[in-house]
């Protein structure tokens, strides 16, 4: 089966320019600053609490006798090892977090335990594919078209899709578990375009999948049931905090491609070129937005500098902030649609692209 897409190219020509102004003022910034890229002792340190609060309350959860004290501390292992995804292997992905390839994955294939994903396929998915296409039928696999839920103007309309704006909390809850279900054996079987990437292969890449899987079952169900707690509680409190985390994320993430996005289909052709340029078609299918609070930020991992960090995914998420303003300015001495927006507003225009998708004959 040949799953693999056609390489895409930008249509660069106008954007010489931008790029050489936007590169300039980025290195100013960190010579001016004696910095560099990637994540600071702060970062490491504010991980480090992060898993090791984590790990005290696993492991209260699983000495503990009493119910209530299990579920309040699986239910705390579980946000923060999903905080740790958002915070650090999100970085550890794009190779930013460490300078050193073999350490970030290293984190991520720990990281990513909790979760049951296998690191390497999201990786690649995400930083290849969404990072390279976003918004591109057939290219972005994370708006990969599945019957249930229209996320673009392309694909297929089904009737209960009108309701979709009423059950896509649902939707969102249950994307964490398809992804390590469904997304991750589909890749491993070669049914997907990652089968060109050649990922983990032989029995050493069939030794690291099976890890993650088996490992992540023995880490959230096994130890828990083996301590002694009930396997019923165990198995409610494990699809409980699947769905929150799920959820977690997908409120930091899906509305920046969404709000007032636009969607596009490759030209066809042996080599297909978009008639536009990568700034320009980042800049119209993603935005930045701001919590109501600073502090709120420690919590986002940068995710809320979307657009910003799609233009430097090289980046350790700490330089965003300043980054985003460098963005902004020159995006508007150089006639880009950057977007800046509040919370409250990509909620807003969330809401109404998801009614409009799920509308018949929507475009």
């Amino acid at each position: 089966m040949n799953n693999a897409l056609i390489p895409l190219r930008f249509n660069d020509a106008d954007e010489g320019a931008f790029h050489q102004a936007l590169q300039a003022q980025a290195k100013r910034y960190l010579t001016d600053s004696g910095d560099h890229r990637f994540a600071n002792r702060r970062a490491f340190i504010k991980a480090g609490l992060i898993l090791a609060t984590g790990v005290v309350c696993y492991i209260l959860s699983l000495r503990t006798s009493q119910p209530v004290f299990f579920v309040a501390g699986y239910t705390a292992f579980a946000l923060l090892m999903m905080w740790l995804n958002i915070d650090v292997n999100h970085d550890a992905s794009h190779q930013t977090f460490t300078r050193h390839r073999i350490w970030n994955a290293f984190i991520s294939r720990a990281v990513t335990l909790p979760t049951g994903i296998e690191p390497v396929y999201w990786r690649v998915r995400h930083v290849s594919y969404h990072h390279r296409y976003a918004n591109i039928e057939h290219y972005d696999l994370d708006t990969e078209e599945n019957g249930i839920f229209r996320q673009t103007p392309f694909q297929r309309w089904r009737r209960w899709m009108r309701f979709q704006r009423f059950y896509w909390p649902l939707i969102a809850a249950l994307s964490l578990s398809w992804i390590g279900v469904v997304f991750d054996w589909a890749d491993r079987l070669g049914r997907t375009p990652l089968q060109a990437e050649r990922l983990l292969p032989g029995a050493r890449g069939w030794a690291a999948f099976i890890f993650s899987k088996t490992g992540h079952l023995l880490l959230m169900l096994g130890l828990p049931v083996m301590m002694g707690h009930s396997v019923w509680l165990v198995l409610g409190i494990y699809c409980l905090t699947q769905m929150c985390t799920s959820l977690l994320v997908v409120f930091l993430l899906l509305g920046t491609h969404w709000a007032g996005a636009a969607f596009y289909q490759a030209p066809e052709g042996d080599t297909p070129v978009m008639a536009h340029g990568w700034y320009y078609h980042n800049f119209t299918t993603a935005c930045d937005w701001h919590t109501p609070q600073r502090w709120l930020e420690t919590f986002t991992g940068g995710l809320n500098y979307h657009l910003t960090h799609h233009l430097f995914p090289g980046w350790h998420h700490r330089h965003y902030p300043m980054l985003s303003r460098i963005v902004s300015t020159l995006a508007r001495e150089h006639g880009l649609p950057y977007r800046c927006i509040s919370y409250s507003d990509l909620r807003a225009a969330q809401r109404i692209f998801l009614a409009r998708m799920g509308a018949p004959h929507a475009a």
